[in-house]
């Protein structure tokens, strides 16, 4: 039987019908600081983006460039797709991640595979005969 999710010793709809100050208090203090200071213009959109895909029930991935944004409970269960600089990331929420910022599940750089090397990598290559 998998156990359920607690945050902080509460459950996720405890979590979703919390008053958002009460929430926000049990946050690590770099989130609670964040979101203290209030919302930026860029972050309170998404959240009324947020509010109104679970008011409709949508499944649509919303699309973001805010990746500082807090995840809140009130997102868990949504794709955002969040921009990497390059394409949106999809990212679906989970539980566990309430707390952390959404720039943290969309990675900006991707992992170097080196290739072997061709003709003209290196200074002794160029006295390789071709055939």
């Amino acid at each position: 039987m998998p156990r359920e999710f607690r945050y902080r010793g509460y459950t996720l709809e405890e979590l979703r019908k919390m008053p958002i100050d009460h929430f926000i208090s049990l946050l690590p203090s770099n989130a609670r600081r964040s979101l203290l200071r209030g919302l930026s213009k860029e972050q309170s959109v998404l959240l009324e983006k947020v509010r109104k895909a679970i008011k409709t029930g949508s499944k649509k991935m919303i699309k973001t460039h805010c990746r500082d944004m807090v995840i809140l409970p009130e997102m868990v269960g949504l794709t955002i797709g969040v921009y990497n600089g390059k394409t949106f990331t999809p990212v679906k929420i989970t539980p566990e991640m309430i707390g952390h910022r959404l720039g943290e599940f969309a990675y900006t750089n991707k992992r170097v595979i080196h290739g072997s090397p061709g003709i003209g990598a290196s200074r002794s290559s160029m006295y390789v005969p071709l055939k």
